[in-house]
């Protein structure tokens, strides 16, 4: 990998982590506890909660994911990055660009 695609990874990185935690933080306020009020019917009120479950796995998935994006961003740097962890090959920069958090490629992911 060269320089100048280790320099355009990087600042996607960086911009991909901003918008995770941006993506956090709003996720954040819809799961909110469900204060059971008077006006929710049952039904309703059943629709919130299983809302708010899915929401729940959302903000896990982004929290994965912009913690493995923080992994990605201080790996860059290292001269083992962009190399398969499983066959030592390196990964496709097409890939690297996609899904910077990547450690495997294609061959290997399958």
């Amino acid at each position: 990998m060269t320089s100048e695609e280790r320099a355009v990874l990087k600042s996607k990185i960086q911009d991909l982590i901003v918008k995770y935690e941006h993506d956090i933080k709003e996720t954040e306020k819809m799961t909110q506890p469900i204060s059971p009020e008077n006006s929710l019917g049952r039904i309703s009120r059943m629709d919130a909660i299983n809302n708010k479950s899915v929401m729940e796995a959302s903000l896990r998935n982004k929290i994965s994911k912009r913690n493995k994006l923080k992994m990605a961003l201080i790996q860059v740097e290292k001269a083992g990055f962009g190399l398969c962890s499983n066959c030592s090959k390196p990964i496709n920069p097409k890939r690297l660009m996609f899904m910077p958090e990547v450690v495997k490629c294609m061959r290997c992911a399958r």
